[in-house]
């Protein structure tokens, strides 16, 4: 029997506050410490945690993506289609920076439905399209 567990993804932060309230915002969810561990911030939607904010003081920005084309670890948001650009400017409305824009055929008309973004400290995070089933 498997021991029950949950896995988040965590990123450090030199200002964990910060950023966990960036993507409690961008995700219409909660921030709040993790129980028994100070340094631990988790951001908390409808689902449950979605994402861990870790206090590193000498934390590095990362390079994202790199030159040579991998994507590295990053945060990969779901938006429904019609809901693309509006979900881009809350994000640079936030603080992210964009990084990049892809067209992959998606959207008629639309500029690109793949979004790469920086948060605000350097992490890198997607807005793609998914289909219908995105809870509203």
């Amino acid at each position: 029997m498997t021991v029950p567990k949950t896995a988040v993804l965590v990123l450090d932060s030199a200002e964990p506050e910060l950023l966990a309230q960036f993507y409690a915002e961008l995700l219409g969810a909660t921030a709040g410490p993790a129980p028994g561990d100070g340094d631990l911030l988790l951001v908390t939607g409808p689902t449950g945690v979605v994402l861990g904010v870790r206090r590193d003081p000498d934390h590095i920005p990362p390079s994202w993506p790199l030159p040579e084309g991998s994507q590295q670890a990053h945060v990969h948001i779901l938006v429904d289609e019609r809901s693309l650009d509006a979900a881009e400017r809350e994000a640079v409305a936030l603080g992210a920076r964009p990084v990049a824009a892809e067209d992959d055929g998606g959207l008629p008309g639309s500029r690109t439905t793949l979004r790469r973004y920086a948060d605000p400290a350097g992490h890198g995070f997607t807005l793609t399209v998914v289909g219908e089933h995105i809870a509203r």
